[in-house]
């Protein structure tokens, strides 16, 4: 079957088709065809996520991988900071249910085909990212356009599959029956060229778009609106009503949230509220995005809080990822921050021990990391010690944090400020530096907002709202079990799986029972 040319019972019209197939011969001169090429892989220890069991693929000279009866790959690829950061939720609800992850990120390959062709799209994605901010006109009529629109077509999808079959070959050796749960659409689509056959496409935006698609898995969202959305297909051709995705092949299952966090949203909301009532400084963390993007926004912000800050009325915590230059550039515009702000620089045992034990936490405080899972994974323990994050409407958007949403960064993001603003654990998306500010002041000065957010966060959690890492896992795990017990036991029903959710931990066990497929 040629995915690129049907996609769910709709056929991609013969112009749109051939695009298709010129992108992957272009991307065959550009990059090299590796399909002769064999490549193995072995297991390394990751230190920063060892807490969560947390394994990495590398290459290896050397056949014969031998992966345990637990094991689970989580395909991911280095695009920002959001698909890795799903990827550390759905490898701690794994890990939490006794199962070994396997970190696969299809752009950490430069030798192959397949990472070089991920990495060039990446690096034009950041600049356009970078320029949107920059320039209002290249935003409005380039940017926000093709997030929201481009993205959206079917023919799209069409030409990432055609890509796709390029990526496969990195696959190959893998074993096949191993549950494989993909954070960005191309492991998906790669692993399903390659063959796997217990593939979850854990699908990241609240805008459905047929970027997303990747037909032969199974596909998660994480809200009702996307579900209803994705289903339809709706909108992803213009000029025609297209076939919906067929039954048992989309699912909502909640948002996507690290075992770690789940299990502490009471104990992090009590804290929230005691801070507030005992009049400590609010503590707002600054989370800077993958791609570098929106500076001077945080630079506002940073000016805003520093008398706050001084009077000893606010604090804050900033995280900018890995790069360095970003804070550099910062503290040149902002100079008191020399003086002001302590520095936590590529020593992640020590931030974490910072953070752990609670205490110090005053003035400005920034992170910083070279190493990719430190840089990502340090944002969840900031988290759980801040009172208010402030983020885009990206992945962060679904995270159990009382949450200030800033302007986005292209246009499907809008939908991610939606859900929070709807779920009540977040704003609306402020898209004025004004309206930022001014929510700051209230949720410095006033004790309504925070408040408000807590309950609306302890609400969701009691709802199952926040379980969806978990639900993925368990989607493949039940979806694949039923298919293979229903083949051998001609008596067999779905309802016979139900005892086995007993095994979840207490918080996850209404939700999971209550979405059977």
């Amino acid at each position: 079957m040629d995915r690129a040319k049907w996609i769910f019972g709709n056929e991609v019209p013969d112009r749109d088709y051939r695009r298709a197939c010129r992108q992957k011969e272009k991307f065959l001169k550009k990059y090299g065809d590796d399909s002769g090429r064999p490549y193995y892989f072995k297991a390394v220890e990751n230190p920063v996520l060892a807490p969560i069991g947390v394994r990495t693929l590398v290459l290896t000279d050397e056949p014969g991988l031998a992966l345990p009866d637990n094991a689970v790959i989580v395909g991911n690829i280095r695009m920002g900071y959001g698909h890795y950061r799903i990827s550390m939720a759905i490898a701690s609800a794994a890990h939490a249910l006794g199962y070994a992850p396997y970190w696969l990120d299809l752009n950490a390959f430069p030798e192959s085909t397949c990472t070089k062709i991920i990495s060039g799209q990446n690096e034009l994605y950041s600049l356009g990212s970078r320029l949107s901010q920059r320039f209002r006109l290249f935003n409005r009529f380039v940017w926000e356009p093709i997030n929201s629109e481009g993205f959206r077509k079917l023919s799209y999808n069409a030409g990432d599959q055609k890509s796709a079959e390029l990526m496969a070959n990195l696959l190959k050796t893998l074993p096949k029956d191993v549950p494989f749960l993909a954070t960005h659409v191309w492991p998906a689509q790669a692993a399903i060229h390659a063959g796997f056959t217990r593939v979850v496409n854990v699908i990241p935006d609240n805008w459905p778009m047929a970027l997303h698609l990747s037909e032969g898995s199974l596909h998660t969202v994480q809200t009702p609106s996307a579900f209803l959305g994705y289903k339809m297909l709706r909108g992803m051709d213009k000029k025609r009503q297209l076939r919906p995705m067929p039954k048992g092949t989309l699912f909502d299952v909640g948002h996507y949230i690290d075992h770690e966090l789940l299990e502490n949203i009471e104990k992090d909301c009590e804290a929230r509220i005691r801070r507030m009532e005992a009049g400590a400084p609010r503590r707002y963390l600054l989370s800077i995005g993958g791609a570098g993007a929106q500076q001077q926004l945080f630079e506002d912000i940073i000016r805003h809080l520093l008398p706050q800050i001084r009077a000893g009325r606010a604090m804050l915590l900033i995280n900018t990822g890995d790069h360095f230059e970003v804070w550099d550039s910062i503290v040149s515009h902002i100079p008191e921050l020399k003086t002001l702000a302590r520095t936590h620089f590529d020593d992640y045992g020590a931030a974490k021990a910072f953070l752990e034990k609670g205490e110090g936490l005053e003035g400005v405080q920034v992170f910083c990391h070279r190493d990719i899972f430190a840089a990502v994974y340090v944002t969840n323990l900031l988290m759980r010690v801040c009172d208010v994050l402030l983020t885009k409407p990206s992945e962060l958007s679904f995270y159990p944090v009382p949450k200030i949403m800033i302007h986005r960064v292209g246009g499907h993001e809008a939908w991610g400020a939606i859900r929070a603003a709807e779920v009540g654990d977040g704003s609306y998306e402020c898209e004025k530096t004004e309206e930022v500010l001014a929510m700051l002041d209230e949720i410095t000065d006033g004790d309504e907002l925070l408040p408000a957010f807590c309950r609306s966060i302890l609400r969701a959690k009691n709802a199952g709202i926040y379980n969806g890492a978990c639900e993925a896992f368990f989607l493949q795990y039940t979806k694949y079990s039923c298919e293979k017990l229903s083949s051998s036991e001609p008596n067999f029903s779905q309802d016979s799986l139900l005892p086995h959710y007993a095994v979840l931990p207490e918080m996850w066990s209404q939700g999971v029972a209550a979405r059977q497929l």
